[in-house]
């Protein structure tokens, strides 16, 4: 008896590990083809402006005449810094902050609870909550404007009916602010509740079935269960919501002009007075490089508590 040997070569073992996650040429090609177009649209209105920026900062420019100007170093810098006006738009924009950050994310994370137990006409609620942060700036600040106008505007009357005293949403300081905090909060906590809604609805719905069989109410399941759940979305929501209040200026240019007497100016408008109405384009050009480095390290700062919390969480 003869044997046959087969000398069909043995199936070679699928690659396992990092082989297989290394893309292919083609793979890598098509990535490079897909994020080009964003690519270019960075590098010429992020990247391109803002090195820009960081050229006219060392020039006395001025957006009244061509050229950059004269070369003078540091010194836009070092009037900035020591530039009080600089200095107290910069607390305004801290103050909004303040005043609205609370609220922006307190409501939006209570309103996305509410409407995520609505039973009918869920979607309605979702949609009415947050159109009106699609609606464009200038559109609110004229409503705004009529309903906080004396005698005859709504809110003023509202306040009046419950015998509030009714401040002067637009002559003073404090009625300013108040003014901008309530259109800011109606207008843009819509974003901050569609994030929210997203993070609810990845909650496992077997972890409520499993707290009502062993009798939690609904309150101590959305204490005990939803809010430490949606612990992570609260954190995003927080530095992304502190980042877009101390960049605020159209709601208070539109509605205020940074009054009465520049007392509700913030940085960001301080910065479009010094480059465009005063027209020195160098110095505007600083002072928004120096306000960039603000916002970098604030979010430096966000970036490594988190990390260090996710490292102290891991061990």
């Amino acid at each position: 008896m003869t044997t046959v040997v087969s000398t069909r070569p043995a199936p070679t073992a699928a690659p396992t590990g990092l082989a297989a996650d290394r893309p292919t040429r083609s793979e890598r090609r098509a990535g490079r083809l897909l994020t080009a177009p964003f690519l270019v649209v960075y590098l010429l209105f992020l990247v391109g402006p803002l090195l820009v920026g960081v050229v006219l900062s060392f020039f006395n420019t001025t957006t009244v005449k061509s050229g950059l100007g004269d070369f003078v170093g540091l010194s836009n810098y070092r009037e900035v810094l020591g530039d009080s006006l600089f200095w107290e738009s910069m607390w305004h924009s801290v103050l909004f902050t303040l005043l609205t950050t609370p609220p922006l994310v307190i409501l939006a994370l209570g309103v996305a609870i509410l409407a995520s137990r609505i039973r009918r006409g869920r979607l309605f609620y979702r949609i009415a909550f947050f159109l009106p942060y699609v609606v464009p700036s200038s559109v609110v600040t004229l409503v705004f404007l009529w309903m906080y106008t004396p005698q005859i505007g709504l809110i003023p009357k509202v306040f009046g009916a419950v015998g509030l005293p009714v401040p002067d949403f637009i002559g003073s300081t404090s009625g300013g602010w108040t003014a901008v905090v309530l259109m800011t909060v109606w207008w843009t906590f819509g974003f901050n509740f569609v994030l929210y809604t997203a993070a609810i609805q990845d909650v496992p719905a077997d972890v409520y079935e499993a707290a009502a069989i062993d009798g939690a109410s609904p309150w101590q399941q959305i204490r005990h269960i939803t809010v430490p759940l949606l612990g992570r979305t609260t954190s995003l929501v927080l530095i992304l919501q502190i980042l877009a209040s101390l960049k605020v200026f159209d709601q208070i240019y539109q509605l205020l002009g940074g009054g009465p007497n520049q007392s509700t100016r913030p940085v960001i408008e301080y910065i479009y007075d010094t480059g465009f109405t005063a027209y020195r384009g160098g110095y505007g050009a600083a002072a928004t490089m120096v306000y960039f480095v603000i916002i970098v390290a604030i979010s430096a700062a966000w970036y490594g508590l988190r990390r260090r919390r996710a490292t102290s969480s891991a061990a």
